[in-house]
């Protein structure tokens, strides 16, 4: 991989299209998604917390209501699931682990989609891929 950011939609598919087939290529233990703090393009001003696809698992942190926009989200991606839950009484929200058994593109396609729908990210948000 020779970049590691993107601002625009079409360039955040490729970068998390690329960052996954990477990931699974070089069979690292993690791929991880962070927003750019500076992207100042939240509801509410929070940068939501990363994104990480580990093998065929989305790993994500949700409060409630996020929680409830990432099951939603799942029922457009048939091939995705929800594998397990934990709420540790220490935090004020829900690790959620997704299966994922697709391809690269449509992780990527979830990625963005999860960021903008689950999070509520400005279409002009900015990513990192932090992992690979």
């Amino acid at each position: 991989m020779t970049r590691f950011d993107a601002a625009t939609e079409s360039e955040r598919l490729a970068l998390y299209a690329d960052a996954a087939a990477a990931h699974r290529a070089r069979s690292s233990d993690v791929m991880t998604v962070d927003v750019d703090p500076d992207s100042d393009v939240t509801d509410g001003g929070e940068v939501p917390p990363w994104i990480q696809l580990a093998g065929t698992e989305v790993v994500m942190d949700c409060t409630d209501e996020e929680l409830d926009r990432l099951k939603e989200l799942l029922g457009e991606f048939p091939e995705f699931r929800i594998d397990e839950l934990v709420t540790p009484e220490e935090a004020e929200g829900t690790n959620a682990v997704v299966t994922a058994r697709s391809d690269a593109n449509r992780v990527a396609g979830f990625i963005e989609r999860a960021f903008r729908e689950v999070y509520g990210l400005d279409p002009t948000y900015k990513a990192w891929v932090t992992a690979v």
